[in-house]
């Protein structure tokens, strides 16, 4: 997955004239805060370096993390159309672009970013946006959140893993309260992301909440530790990118996991693949999250010819 033409132009602007050897200490600081999610009192992006090197290495990454989970939202709720976005710890606008692309009905947005220097790179680059109603304001999630809503779309993308446990509950509940239509959560694909993730979700289950995606079911997560669900999506680096990190290869997988809620029923999966297929000779093993509440491994072989067909087509995180 790539970023959409009018953003990578426009991010290709923002990086004219950057030293190599900034961009890639900044990256590389930037990368060791959020591997070790640091929570020292200081923004990850708190300066306009650590801000543009963020456009350079992670903007890609959760662009195609969030772009996928309203995907998978939008498959099992054909009837949303939402008109209204509020992104909360929008980065660079990150969100704006995902639910822009996903929906042509969206109109206007506004979006809250803590960050002066991502959020001034943020509205440069909406400017490029086919949305002409277009807000950004400054709010720091954490503890003074302004009063907002409704909005059909709430998103609060990659932001849970520099709050506590209770501070993002918190917010995730508040954000509820805001959303008319959907709320969408999406967090890296890590066992802490998915504990924080499992947290919100049960939260938003005892407040009514129908889960659209990726839960095939609302009851408790079957899964338990060492294991967790967690989804990928592969994404292409500019030869800027690579650089910077100092990669090899044209392309990365970002690993990340999302819930999707909404105000209203959604279409039923039978079932969610929740790892890569694992593929041998005339067979095919899938693991499953089911919508009876259980998670298993299903075996197809060559035998059932129609079934063996349709699965060489299934990839990790579609449903069936």
């Amino acid at each position: 997955m790539e970023l959409p033409s009018p953003l990578r132009l426009a991010v290709d602007a923002a990086l004219e004239g950057i030293a190599l050897a900034d961009l890639k200490r900044a990256a590389d600081l930037l990368s060791r805060r959020y591997r070790a999610e640091t929570r020292d009192g200081t923004l990850h992006l708190s300066s306009d370096l650590a801000a543009r090197a963020y456009l350079t290495t992670r903007l890609p990454a959760t662009y195609a993390a969030v772009r996928a989970s309203l995907e998978s939202a939008a498959e099992l709720a054909p009837g949303f159309k939402p008109k209204s976005l509020l992104d909360v710890g929008a980065g660079p606008g990150t969100a704006l672009w995902a639910a822009a692309d996903c929906w042509p009905s969206l109109e206007k947005a506004v979006l809250l970013e803590a960050s002066p220097s991502i959020r001034a790179l943020g509205q440069e680059l909406s400017r490029h946006s086919r949305l002409e109603e277009v807000e950004w304001r400054a709010a720091n999630v954490a503890n003074s959140l302004p009063e907002a809503g409704p909005f059909d779309l709430v998103t609060l993308a990659y932001v849970l893993d520099e709050l506590s446990l209770a501070e993002g509950l918190a917010l995730a509940n508040k954000l509820w309260q805001a959303a008319t239509g959907m709320l969408v959560v999406v967090e890296p694909g890590t066992p802490a992301g998915w504990r924080r993730m499992m947290a919100v979700r049960q939260s938003l289950l005892e407040k009514g909440a129908h889960l659209a995606a990726p839960c095939a079911h609302e009851a408790t997560c079957p899964l338990s530790a060492p294991d967790w669900c967690h989804f990928s999506r592969r994404v292409a680096r500019s030869r800027l990118h690579r650089l910077a990190k100092a990669g090899e290869v044209p392309w990365e997988d970002e690993k990340y996991i999302y819930l999707a809620a909404a105000r209203f029923p959604t279409v039923a999966a039978k079932a969610r693949v929740i790892a890569p297929p694992k593929a041998g000779v005339g067979r095919i093993t899938l693991k499953l999250c089911l919508a009876d509440g259980t998670a298993e491994e299903r075996l197809v072989t060559k035998r059932d010819r129609e079934g063996y067909r349709k699965t060489r087509r299934v990839d990790w995180g579609d449903v069936g």
